[in-house]
């Protein structure tokens, strides 16, 4: 990670509170379909849990996450296991891997032709990419409503403050095809995501959102963040659990021989 780059991972509020990406993650693997002895990389491996159950399945596995938080938490849990990190746009991997896995991580990624680039390199000739992550319409009526209540106290927010990239199924398949992937399965669906109890909105906020809040003093955040609950309780609190409007995508490609 460039050092200038401030690491806003959590690993334990991660583990703690947001064991939801991992546990969605399972039907992933399944559709990986790892066999025995295979060479795998997981991209943005987070803390371990899915590249755990991967090496459990008997691959030859390296995971790596652009946290250094994360990879260190991961290292503390899964000793027995490779982690590095590393940025998935910086990727020098050539033809080592029959498969790359990731969960929950391209729609943090910027340029994505950069990183399906690196990713193509670095699959043998047969290898497939299998991700999920978020597609369009993700989360929308959060962000919407932080960005409405910036707004409303005269905050200037402008686009690039958005962590996100969050595509529409042609959309990617379509760089995924421009970098050489034939792509086999895409598929974009609606999944509510319950979040950790009657805070879980803004444990959310502060796990993922954190950038949309630049330049925004702590005081501020806390209002604005309590307004945000406040507007969206009735539509999106449900029995004393707050629900995530999640849409994913998932996609499968492989680089041909």
């Amino acid at each position: 990670m460039d050092q200038k780059t401030k690491d806003h991972w959590n690993a334990h509020l991660y583990d703690g509170k947001h064991a939801f990406v991992s546990k969605y993650g399972n039907d992933l693997v399944d559709l990986l379909e790892p066999k025995k002895d295979e060479h795998i990389l997981d991209l943005g491996c987070g803390t371990g849990d899915l590249a755990h159950r991967l090496h459990k399945l008997g691959v030859n596995l390296i995971g790596i996450d652009k946290s250094e938080n994360m990879v260190e938490q991961a290292k503390k849990k899964y000793p027995f296991i490779k982690f590095l990190v590393n940025d998935a746009t910086e990727l020098h991997y050539q033809n080592e891997f029959n498969a790359v896995f990731s969960n929950a991580t391209l729609h943090w990624v910027k340029p994505p032709e950069l990183a399906l680039k690196c990713i193509y390199n670095s699959l043998k000739p047969g290898g497939r990419l299998v991700a999920e992550f978020g597609g369009k319409g993700n989360v929308q009526k959060i962000t919407n409503e932080i960005i409405h209540q910036l707004k409303d106290l005269g905050i200037e927010y402008k686009p690039e403050q958005c962590p996100w990239y969050f595509p529409s199924i042609g959309e990617y398949s379509t760089l995924m095809e421009e970098v050489g992937f034939r792509v086999t399965f895409a598929q974009h669906f609606d999944r509510p995501t319950p979040l950790d109890g009657e805070n879980g909105l803004r444990n959310w906020i502060d796990m993922f959102a954190k950038s949309m809040f630049d330049h925004t003093s702590n005081d501020i955040k806390a209002a604005l963040v309590a307004n945000v609950e406040n507007n969206l309780k009735d539509e999106m609190y449900k029995n004393g659990t707050w629900i995530a409007d999640y849409k994913r995508i998932r996609v499968v490609g492989y680089k041909e021989e």
